[in-house]
């Protein structure tokens, strides 16, 4: 007993050292265990690849292979070490053929799809930018088409990861969306999405996956990481500042637009049972006596496009790839165009949900559909796009609808929570 009040008498006559170290033991305690529950889950998926990697092929099959971009800069250069110790020994055990092709600078990936052989399934592991540059990369290429067939994974390793919310299940934990974006490649469901192809007066396309965001709302965002001394009060006083140096923020812009498409089915038609023997040859006869008269191909009809102006504080041009499995009549992008009447507290309070996502619109925005648009931007008016969250020279583009070109892998609880939700 008086061992315990003499600790006691001393943790209270050094409460200072007391307190310190109780902080840091509590903080190391939780460090380990954060990285106990890493090992964890890299041990269950590791243990659920090795069934893949199992299961017994015919003899005439060979290894799947699998092409992973790399962009070893993402994550603030901890991308690298990330793959390695959370996805590459999942595809390994899986029984998988991985060639790692790694990136050193930006604009890297593009060039690499020029040169990129055939393959079973290509993955990117990195950000938006690194998924933006791979799939421009690729339909540049001129055998775009048979390469689209491609199945193509995301292994969100970036500081943004902008389609993982559409193919994953996402959690505060890294590991584990690592872990479980490599398993759901494995599984091999996919899924199609639409892409965007953005293109200039002079430049080669640019292809995106999202969309298109041009305004006041994404210029305060680029400079959010200026007041990162203000700490949680960095975004309201970003768009506060802003307002101070010039207001109104509005920004006029033509818009000429057409219409979208009827989409096809999402599921092909049911193949029909091949005729008899009997049947297939009178057939034949038949059309060997009595050809049929082939009719000429109709002409396309020329597209009828509409001009708009819009007045708007931002324009977000995007595709309906937030929830790839939802059922639509259409094939259409979506013109999302905000009102210019916003005072300066509702700047800074919209701003800050847009920075969480930049996909909220206030109930008063302007939102068309159309299967391509045109953005003719007034003279003089300089800035930048935010394509995919990288940003580009804002200039005249055409966006046209790419419906269904890419197909990714997708997991299959996150496919039947999308399924759930309500129509938009």
């Amino acid at each position: 007993m008086a061992r315990v009040v003499k600790v006691f008498r001393t943790l209270r006559n050094h409460w200072k050292k007391s307190t310190f170290a109780v902080c840091v033991l509590s903080y190391g305690g939780y460090w380990l265990y954060g990285k106990h529950c890493d090992s964890v889950l890299r041990r269950e998926a590791c243990q659920l690849a090795r069934e893949f990697g199992r299961q017994q092929i015919a003899p005439g099959e060979r290894l799947k292979k699998a092409t992973v971009i790399l962009n070893p800069a993402a994550c603030n250069g901890k991308a690298n070490n990330l793959f390695d110790k959370n996805a590459a020994p999942i595809l390994h055990l899986a029984g998988v053929e991985v060639k790692v092709v790694k990136t050193d600078y930006e604009g890297q990936a593009k060039k690499l799809m020029e040169f990129m052989e055939q393959t079973d399934m290509l993955i990117v592991a990195g950000g938006d930018g690194t998924l933006q540059e791979v799939i421009t990369g690729l339909l540049r290429r001129p055998d775009q088409d048979s390469f689209s067939n491609t199945p193509i994974g995301f292994i969100p390793l970036g500081s943004h990861n902008s389609l993982s919310p559409s193919l994953h299940l996402l959690s505060d934990n890294k590991v584990k969306d690592i872990t479980s974006a490599t398993l759901s490649i494995l599984r091999g469901e996919t899924v199609p999405l639409d892409v965007l192809q953005i293109k200039g007066e002079k430049e080669n396309p640019v292809f995106a996956l999202m969309g298109l965001r041009w305004g006041a709302f994404r210029d305060v965002a680029a400079t959010i990481s200026k007041y990162w001394y203000l700490g949680p009060l960095k975004t309201n006083a970003a768009h506060w500042f802003n307002t101070l140096r010039e207001w109104p923020l509005v920004r006029d812009v033509s818009v000429t637009h057409v219409a979208p498409s009827l989409r096809p089915p999402d599921l092909p038609p049911q193949k029909p049972s091949r005729p008899s023997l009997l049947h297939r040859i009178l057939r034949r006869l038949k059309n060997y006596w009595n050809p049929p008269v082939e009719e000429p191909p109709k002409a396309a009809e020329p597209e009828t496009w509409e001009e708009q102006q819009l007045s708007t504080l931002e324009l977000y041009i995007q595709t309906h790839n937030k929830n790839p499995v939802q059922r639509r009549i259409h094939d259409s992008l979506v013109i999302h165009a905000e009102p210019d009447d916003f005072t300066v507290s509702e700047f800074i309070t919209v701003g800050s949900k847009k920075q969480a996502d930049p996909t909220v619109f206030t109930k008063n925005a302007t939102k068309l559909e159309a299967g391509a648009c045109r953005l003719n931007l007034p003279e003089g008016v300089s800035g930048f796009y935010n394509i995919d969250n990288e940003e580009y020279d804002a200039m005249p583009v055409e966006i046209r609808l790419l419906p269904r070109k890419l197909r990714f892998f997708i997991s299959a609880e996150r496919r039947e929570q999308l399924l759930l939700q309500p129509q938009g």
